[in-house]
């Protein structure tokens, strides 16, 4: 595959790459030349492989601990590019979503982005440079029944997005977001019911993303190719 992003010597960390839209990315990633760091919450088996298979250091801790956040950056030393895509979406009608399904999305949506942010912000900031990408969803714009939680956290994101961009660019960083539609991945089959198929034949294009197709978008964001974008969230959601 042709470079056409400029990532070559890069050094890409991806939260929550084990699998999904952030495994992909971290794969097409690695074929466009940059230094791929994985991430998981636990020391899996999927998270090895994925390492071994395309040859990526990788770390592991919970994304909502601040220091055990900051302890896995410090291992990976220069950050230039950190992709925030770990997330969860418990699928519970809004009267059966408890307290601690709020606090754990918002501590795994949010707060992760945050943490992870603010661990390679004064090494960017030192070096008048880096690029900061969150994973919003389409459900942070639109309605869709008994995602309260999730869309939530996913609407934050959006204008968490647009003030770290602000707070930023005098230091050369660009943050931007990317808000997917459905997307093939394992998140999306596990959760996937009758109200969700009925919302999939709303999508213009007729089917879901591959979670290639959002990774090129992600990457782009992160390539040398955007130099004057920032603060931005781009929806990948097939028209919905």
């Amino acid at each position: 595959m042709d470079n056409c992003y400029g990532l070559e010597g890069r050094t890409m960390l991806i939260t929550g790459s084990s699998r999904g839209i952030g495994a992909a990315t971290a794969h097409m990633a690695r074929t466009y030349g940059a230094r791929v760091v994985l991430h998981g919450k636990t020391e899996s088996k999927r998270l090895i492989n994925l390492a071994e298979e395309i040859g990526s250091q990788y770390i592991f801790c919970d994304v909502a601990d601040e220091i055990s956040v900051k302890r896995g950056v410090e291992k990976v030393g220069r950050v230039d590019i950190l992709i925030n895509n770990a997330g969860i979406n418990l699928s519970k009608p809004y009267m059966e979503q408890t307290g601690r399904d709020w606090r754990k999305t918002l501590e795994t949506n949010v707060l992760g982005v945050v943490n992870f942010s603010k661990a390679v912000m004064p090494q960017m900031q030192k070096r008048k440079f880096g690029k900061i990408i969150n994973m919003s969803s389409v459900k942070g714009y639109e309605y869709f029944p008994g995602s309260w939680a999730y869309a939530g956290s996913k609407a934050l994101i959006i204008d968490l997005t647009s003030n770290m961009a602000r707070d930023l660019a005098p230091y050369g960083i660009l943050v931007n977001a990317v808000a997917p539609g459905f997307t093939e991945t394992d998140m999306t089959t596990a959760t996937l019911t009758d109200r969700t198929r009925k919302q999939l034949e709303q999508v213009p294009l007729g089917r879901m993303a591959r979670a290639e197709e959002i990774a090129e978008m992600i990457l782009f964001l992160a390539s040398d190719k955007n130099t004057y974008m920032t603060g931005q969230t781009l929806k990948v959601s097939g028209g919905l």
